[in-house]
C-alpha cells in the first residue's frame, strides 16, 4: 500500500505532501485553461467571458445555441467533413509506413539504424512552421500544393513518427524466436507478419494510429500552407473564426474536440495496459 509509514521523519512528510501539492498545482495549471472552455460553450450570450447569469447559475444564462450553430452552419459542417476526409486517409498511410519502418529498424542487421531513426522522427522534432514551409516549396514544385492529396501526404508525414515510436516500443518485448519458428514451418514473411507479429504488436499499431489521427485532425499550420479553400479543415475554420469573425461557436467546437481527445486518450490507455499484459509487464 502506498502512503507514509508511521515512523516517517519530518523531512519525509514534508517531501511527501509537498510533492503531491506541486503535482496538483501543475495539473491545475495544465488542465484549467482547457476545462474553462466547456462551461463557456454553453453561454447564452455571444461573449467569451462568464456572464452574471452564468456565475449565478441561472438557467437563462446557459444555452445550446453555439452547439446548434456548429451542427447546422454549412461552413462548420464543411470544415468538419474535410477533417474527416483527410485525417483517416492520412492515418492509414502513416500507420502503414510507420509500422513497416519500425519492424525494419528493429532488425539488428540494418545498418545506420540510429541515423535512419533520427531522420524518420525528425518531423516531430523540427518546428512545425519550418516543416510547413519546406513542404510548401516542395509540393508547389510537383503540383500537389493546394490539393487534397498534398494535405493528406503532409499529415501522413507528420503522423508517421508517432507510429514508429509506439510500434518500436511494442517490439521491445517481442520474442523473435516466434518468427523463426514460423519460418521453419514454411510460413513466408507476409504470412508470418499477419499471423504472428501483427496480433502481438496490434496495441502499439493502434496506439500509433490514434496519435497520427489526433495529429492530423488538430493540425492547422500545414493546412494553411498547403491547403486551398476546398480543404479548409476544422482547426482552420476555428483559426478563421478567431481572426476574422470572433465567433463564440469556436467554444462549442473546442469542447467537442476536447471530448474527442479524452475518448481517444482513454482508448490509448486501455491499449497500453493490454499491451503490458500481453508482454507480462503487469498482472492481468
Amino acid at each position: 500500500m502506498s502512503g507514509l509509514p508511521p515512523y516517517a521523519s519530518a523531512g519525509q512528510r514534508t517531501w511527501y505532501y509537498g510533492f503531491r501539492i506541486l503535482c496538483a498545482l501543475i495539473f491545475f495549471f495544465l488542465i484549467f485553461p482547457i476545462m474553462v472552455i466547456i462551461p463557456l460553450s454553453f453561454n447564452a450570450q455571444d461573449f467569451f467571458t462568464f456572464t452574471r447569469e452564468m456565475l449565478a447559475f441561472e438557467p437563462a444564462g446557459y444555452s445550446l445555441k453555439h452547439y446548434e450553430d456548429f451542427f447546422t452552419n454549412p461552413d462548420w459542417q464543411q470544415a468538419l467533413t474535410n477533417s474527416f476526409l483527410i485525417a483517416p486517409v492520412a492515418t492509414l498511410l502513416a500507420t502503414g509506413i510507420g509500422t513497416l519502418a519500425a519492424i525494419g529498424l528493429s532488425q539488428s542487421h540494418v545498418p545506420f539504424r540510429p541515423a535512419i531513426m533520427a531522420i524518420l522522427i525528425s518531423p516531430m522534432i523540427v518546428p512545425l512552421i519550418i516543416s510547413a514551409a519546406g513542404m510548401y516549396f516542395f509540393y508547389s514544385r510537383i503540383g500537389l500544393q493546394g490539393t487534397y492529396w498534398g494535405v493528406v501526404l503532409a499529415h501522413a508525414a507528420l503522423g508517421t513518427p508517432f507510429v514508429i515510436i509506439t510500434v518500436t516500443a511494442t517490439l521491445v518485448g517481442f520474442d523473435r524466436s516466434l518468427v523463426r519458428a514460423a519460418a521453419s514451418m514454411g510460413a513466408d514473411p507476409v504470412k508470418t507478419f499477419f499471423r504472428v507479429q501483427m496480433p502481438l504488436i496490434i496495441p502499439g499499431v493502434v496506439s500509433g494510429a490514434l496519435f497520427a489521427f489526433i495529429t492530423s485532425f488538430d493540425e492547422v499550420v500545414v493546412v494553411l500552407f498547403l491547403g486551398s479553400a476546398s480543404q479548409k479543415t476544422l482547426p482552420w475554420q476555428m483559426f478563421t473564426g478567431l481572426r476574422e469573425q470572433i465567433s463564440p461557436t469556436i467554444l462549442a467546437v473546442a469542447s467537442v474536440m476536447v471530448a474527442l481527445s479524452i475518448a481517444l486518450l482513454t482508448t490509448l490507455e486501455m491499449l497500453r495496459r493490454r499491451s503490458e499484459r500481453l508482454r507480462g509487464l503487469s498482472p492481468a
